[in-house]
């Protein structure tokens, strides 16, 4: 299937930066398949998802600083949430800056978030952001990678049909994703009700937070003091 194949080399980057600016792990690990059918460049790819994921954060934050006041002065229920965030340690939350995008859900609210709390200045999430940003491209699409070799070495003689699976996938899977995630924003609107994707982030965040405090309690006496 050469014409599928050179639809994917030629358009392959091109999708991977635009699907990681919007949203991000469902495009970059079928970058990493296809990467690992020799379709595309395994280095490339990682470059793409990290130019498009931190270009997207970063204009997140922008728009949050601009104008997440005012948004947030009608919405109180986003506002008790920015709070809630922002109410963190410093510490947790620089770290929660390199790690957010690892949280499913979490990678779209958070920069603006940030932005709109003022707490953080540009500056440092510029690299915080870029951070985990690139660690994220790495890990996810070194992901996708190891998982397209894996199935090359059991499927190896149905090669096309993979190829047009993740054709499929690629087109199909964020267009669902997104219909699903506007249907449920409708809902929970309408019985005033927080979603299960906040409420699993508060959990993260809690979680996420007493491990921090429990490595600092068992930090010797004089670790501080030395310093």
């Amino acid at each position: 299937m050469p014409a599928l194949e050179n639809l994917i080399a030629e358009y392959g980057y091109l999708a991977i930066l635009i699907g990681t600016f919007l949203e991000g792990e469902t495009i970059l690990v079928l970058g990493g398949i296809a990467a690992a059918q020799g379709l595309l460049d395994i280095r490339l790819v990682m470059l793409a998802a990290f130019a498009g994921s931190y270009s997207g954060d970063q204009l997140a934050f922008a728009i949050g600083r601009k104008w997440g006041t005012k948004i947030m002065a009608r919405k109180p229920k986003w506002q008790a949430k920015a709070d809630y965030l922002l109410s963190k340690s410093p510490i947790f939350i620089n770290i929660w800056m390199v790690a957010f995008r690892f949280f499913y859900g979490l990678r779209n609210p958070t920069p603006w978030i940030l932005g709109s709390g003022r707490t953080v200045t540009f500056k440092k999430f510029l690299m915080l952001n870029g951070v985990g940003a690139l660690l994220w491209a790495i890990g996810v699409a070194w992901g996708g990678y190891a998982f397209g070799m894996l199935l090359d070495h059991f499927l190896g003689q149905i090669k096309n049909i993979m190829l047009l699976i993740l054709l499929c996938l690629a087109v199909l899977l964020p267009l669902g994703i997104w219909l699903w995630r506007r249907r449920r924003a409708r809902r929970s609107a309408k019985r005033e009700l927080p979603s299960a994707q906040t409420a699993a982030g508060v959990k993260i965040l809690d979680r996420a937070e007493s491990l921090l405090n429990s490595a600092q309690n068992r930090r010797p006496p004089g670790a501080s003091a030395g310093k």
